[in-house]
């Protein structure tokens, strides 16, 4: 090797790599070093398999680059009992002295690459890229893995079908969040978006390369929501049989989503407070502080502000995830936009079921614009998803027992408005209460096929318990 190193290209870049150097040669070990920094976003570097081994329980290295012939404990004994403890960071091994049978048992052990010594910094480098890019490459494949397990409906990147003003009120302010790395926070009803928000913020924004990792917080176990956020090590806790990242690690350099944040325990919200201010997480059962380097995008349907008055929310949390806060409005709000949503999903969903599509008249239309839409533009996903399998728009899953047509005359409906507005309430609370019937009372399988939330459906049964009759618009 020369003993100057070329500058790095944007290739020989990784500013959020951690790299171990384990080297007892103190020359090899400040070259090494020197080398890396310029290029890494961390480098620590020791001269024996303790020391390193005292380095990875206080810090989550993504590479280590290993010499085998170290002084008391060789470098392969130690790469075997960190792969026991369950680290999965690359490893490579370098060494004066190999055969054959050395580099087999490096393999064996779990090294991702093997280079003897003397070595050209372009080998290293080289073998470098290859690693961190495998690791890369990893990462996505669990976060796609993970996508796909949910089975999360494919939705637009590029923002909200509509052209009314709430939509271009909702893109322009969409827009001028992407262009910033501050928290963002997601409010409003159910079914309103909150997903398809957080991934155009992502998309638009200068992480966009970078993964896009949701979380809803309302399916997450209390008892493992902080493994899951934030790691665990081998052995934290009964069934941890491996040291397992969580998902700010895989989120790094890009966003997480945290849908549902109101439904996070108050010991929870106390340790993602302190992620957001120190920039850190500590697995479960770890020294480590890992630097993060995540967008937090949080979305919530309660009122967070009065959760927080009521102490059921940490107002300092709450005040941090504030820094912006975006309301989608609700259909209801925007229903001139419904024709283009209706037409969007036909033409969407048509393909993928494999069906014919279907069309849709203006006596119809008409019904749907008079509709209150509670479970908002998921309740009428779901309708025209519905819709293409029986062949024809089911607008009497909206309105049981009506007539298939509105009345046409004006006359003989405008006496009547005040009348109507409550008949469309009744007809509501009717259609949810057959739906109900018709599952057993099973509130959670009822609001999947309203199309809302199980606590929208446990909030208007409660009105009507209450005496209130109709829910109210």
């Amino acid at each position: 090797m020369t003993p100057d190193a070329p500058s790095p290209t944007p290739a020989e870049r990784w500013p959020l790599a951690s790299v171990l150097v384990v080297d007892d040669e103190e020359g090899m070990r400040n070259f090494l070093t020197k080398t890396l920094a310029a290029r890494c976003g961390q480098v620590l570097a020791a001269g024996s398999a303790e020391e390193a081994a005292a380095l990875c329980a206080q810090h989550r290295f993504d590479l280590l680059i290993l010499d085998i012939a170290l002084p008391g404990k060789s470098g392969l004994e130690l790469l075997r009992e960190l792969r026991d403890q369950g680290h999965s960071g690359e490893v490579i091994l370098i060494t004066a002295f190999a055969d054959l049978d050395t580099a087999i048992e490096a393999l064996r052990a779990g090294a991702s690459d093997f280079i003897l010594k003397p070595f050209r910094i372009a080998q290293i480098l080289n073998a470098m890229a290859q690693c961190l890019e495998r690791s890369r490459l990893a990462r996505e494949n669990f976060i796609l893995r993970r996508t796909l397990s949910e089975r999360r409906p494919a939705s637009p990147l590029d923002g909200f079908i509509g052209g009314s003003a709430a939509m271009a009120e909702l893109q322009h302010a969409l827009r001028r969040a992407a262009a910033v790395p501050s928290t963002v926070l997601l409010s409003g009803e159910s079914g309103t978006g909150k997903e398809l928000a957080a991934l155009a913020l992502h998309a638009r924004s200068p992480r966009a390369a970078g993964p896009f990792v949701p979380v809803n917080c309302a399916t997450l176990s209390p008892e493992l929501i902080d493994s899951e956020l934030f790691g665990h090590a081998r052995g934290a806790f009964t069934g941890a049989a491996k040291a397992r990242d969580g998902l700010f690690y895989y989120a790094q350099g890009g966003t997480l989503f945290l849908d549902e944040i109101g439904e996070l325990p108050l010991a929870q919200q106390a340790a993602l407070l302190r992620v957001l201010e120190e920039r850190r997480i500590r697995p479960v059962g770890s020294e480590q502080q890992i630097p993060i380097d995540v967008r937090i995008v949080a979305a919530t349907n309660r009122a967070l502000a009065e959760e927080a008055r009521a102490g059921r929310f940490r107002k300092d949390l709450y005040y941090r995830l504030q820094v912006m806060e975006i309301t989608l409005p609700p259909l209801r709000a925007h229903k001139e936009d419904l024709p283009a949503l209706v037409s969007h999903f036909i033409a969407t969903l048509a393909p993928q079921l494999g069906l014919d599509p279907i069309s849709v008249s203006d006596d119809q239309m008409a019904y749907l614009l008079q509709y209150d839409w509670p479970g908002n533009v998921r309740e009428l996903r779901n309708l025209v998803e519905r819709s293409l399998i029986l062949g024809a728009l089911n607008v009497q899953a909206l309105y049981p027992g009506l007539e298939p047509a509105p009345q046409p005359r004006a006359a003989a409906v405008e006496p009547a408005s005040a009348a109507a507005a409550t008949d469309l309430q009744t007809l509501e609370k009717r259609h949810i209460l057959s739906v109900l019937e018709s599952v057993g009372g099973d509130k959670t399988r009822a609001a999947a096929l309203l199309g809302i939330s199980r606590r929208t459906l446990e909030r208007r049964c409660a009105e009507w318990q209450s005496g209130g009759g109709a829910p109210s618009a």
